[in-house]
Parts: C-alpha cells; sequence; structure tokens
C-alpha cells in the first residue's frame, strides 16, 4: 500500500472512532510516518504527550500531544488489505487509548494489544 493510501487508510481509522470519543482528544495531531525511530523497527505506533490522566493545573497551553502511525512495519507485519486495514484500525485505537492514560497492559486484556 502506498503513501497516500495508507493515509487514507489512518483517516478512515479516525472516522470510525466514535465522535463521542474523539470529542474527548484534547489537544492532540495524528502524523503518518514511513518508519520508526531507529532502533525499534517494529513499532506500530506512538503516542507522545501527556495522558489527560496525568494532566495537572499548570499543563494548560503546552504543546499538542501526536500520535504517529508507521506505515513501514504495519505493511510488513499484514498479508493482505483486509489484514492491514484491520491493524491500522486497532493502532489508532491503542494509541488513542494511551492519551486517555490506558497503559499497554490493561490495552492487551481488552483485545487492543
Amino acid at each position: 500500500m502506498g503513501s497516500a493510501e495508507f493515509e487514507e487508510a489512518v483517516g478512515d481509522a479516525l472516522d470510525a472512532v466514535p465522535p463521542e470519543l474523539m470529542r474527548l482528544l484534547d489537544n492532540v495531531v495524528f502524523f503518518v510516518e514511513d518508519e520508526p525511530p531507529e532502533g525499534d523497527p517494529d513499532l506500530l505506533g506512538v503516542y507522545e504527550g501527556t495522558p489527560i490522566t496525568d494532566r495537572g493545573d499548570g499543563w494548560a497551553g503546552a504543546l499538542p500531544d501526536r500520535i504517529t502511525i508507521f506505515r513501514g512495519p504495519l505493511t510488513r507485519l499484514c498479508d493482505d488489505r483486509g489484514d492491514l486495514l484491520e491493524e491500522i484500525a486497532v493502532t489508532v485505537v491503542h494509541e488513542i487509548a494511551h492519551h486517555f492514560g490506558i497503559d499497554d497492559s490493561r490495552l492487551h486484556d481488552l483485545g487492543w494489544g
């Protein structure tokens, strides 16, 4: 899957997140990159920021949190287009959950690992 089509698939995955949940996102921007940082070649996505559960009164005015989805590892992981679209959706939800303070262990318990 090419870059433009992958970005569209990420957009579709974001569109599939319930609107009431998307309205709760606070100061978050989404990015798509080809590859993760060197040293972590299998990273599918990453949340960088301060989860809502950890924000105090002094948090206002901070730079936006970032969620980045990595095309390379996702396309290498999946055998076909259907699997890739499903894995993109899972990765998007997984990273959004980190914004709400849900850790990897709990996400795995919920089936979003």
